[in-house]
């Protein structure tokens, strides 16, 4: 049975922070890789109410192009396959099946969701154990033991302190800036002729 972190996520898009909080919470724990398992679009867009999804196969794409410089990275299609979007355990128990025991790996900003909109969350903490990275200066330690239900919880939830630089690094944070540039392409594309736009904004790149 291989040991892993199962790290589960719209990766929309996948960044800096996604990769490199992932690769630290491999050496803190020292299991053999991390799996991605990147949820679907539809679910990102109606369930999630994201304001933009990539489609499955760019984010698929995005995420396979990070992982052929990192040998630690694997990602999996099998949710982005299914007619409906399975839940958490169900993949983990998935992934069982295919020899991957995986323990969940998330940030610190998911666990106010654990209680109410997790499904199976117990099994999944007590069956897999829980790798928690701190995000956004979340004194993680202090959220758990102040709930009593993450406290119940305390005994299977690994917290790792994360590097500062990557905390508040997020795709909301990337997608508003693609949405500025775009707006600047525009206003561009208004002003100047094609040709000399796409010189322009080559300029950024």
């Amino acid at each position: 049975m291989k040991k892993m972190l199962a790290f589960f996520g719209a990766f929309n898009p996948p960044t800096l922070a996604h990769l490199e909080l992932a690769h630290f919470a491999l050496d803190k724990t020292g299991r053999e890789g991390v799996l991605f398992v990147p949820s679907k679009s539809v679910y990102i867009r109606n369930e999630q109410g994201k304001d933009f999804a990539f489609s499955d196969a760019e984010r698929l794409s995005m995420l396979r192009s990070a992982a052929g410089e990192r040998p630690w990275m694997q990602v999996t299609d099998w949710e982005i396959k299914q007619p409906y979007q399975p839940r958490t355990y169900e993949t983990l128990c998935h992934l069982r099946d295919e020899g991957i025991d995986a323990a969940l790996l998330l940030g610190s900003d998911k666990l106010p969701e654990l209680e109410k909109g997790w499904r199976s969350i117990k099994e999944i903490a007590q069956e897999r154990g829980i790798v928690c990275l701190s995000r956004g200066g979340d004194d993680c330690r202090a959220m758990i033991d102040d709930d009593p239900f993450l406290s119940s919880l305390s005994p299977y939830i690994l917290v790792l302190e994360t590097p500062a630089q990557f905390q508040s690094v997020s795709s909301t944070a990337v997608r508003r800036r693609l949405a500025a540039m775009q707006e600047l392409k525009d206003e561009l594309s208004a002003m100047v002729p094609k040709e000399i736009c796409a010189l322009l904004m080559g300029k950024f790149r």
